[in-house]
């Protein structure tokens, strides 16, 4: 957001648009205290500020890496702190880095089974099914 709107106030909806966030996901980020809760006005809406929307959008661009709800609270835990460091950081990155590579390993081990079992299906219309005895082992 640029510079010129930091100071504008956004009700709930507006910060779904704003960020591409489902509502009902800005709601559970704030029960469960990754987002600070938003000060109110004297009729009881929420107002939600830039740093709000930073947040948010730190928060999902992480999820989009692929950080656990956990890993991301332990993330912004050091930014809140201001306790982090980038060793630290990258640490941590590191080791969810490894989990994704063992991930995409067990996938792709996944795929070879999945496209040689395939392969010894004709597809026609028979009782026997190369599939479905692969499965069965």
């Amino acid at each position: 957001m640029s510079d010129h709107n930091s100071g504008r106030k956004l009700q709930r909806a507006e910060l779904a648009r704003l960020t591409g966030c489902n509502l009902e996901t800005i709601r559970y980020y704030e029960k469960t205290g990754m987002i600070p809760d938003p000060p109110r006005t004297a009729s009881g809406y929420r107002v939600y500020d830039e740093t709000h929307a930073a947040r948010l959008r730190f928060i999902l661009r992480a999820r989009e890496l692929g950080f656990s709800l956990e890993e991301v609270r332990g993330l912004l835990g050091l930014v809140d702190g201001g306790t982090q460091t980038c060793a630290e950081v990258k640490e941590r990155t590191e080791r969810h880095l490894a989990d994704v590579r063992a991930k995409i390993a067990d996938l792709m081990r996944i795929e070879e089974v999945l496209a040689a079992t395939a392969a010894q299906c004709s597809g026609e219309d028979v009782p026997d099914c190369p599939v479905l005895e692969a499965l069965a082992r």
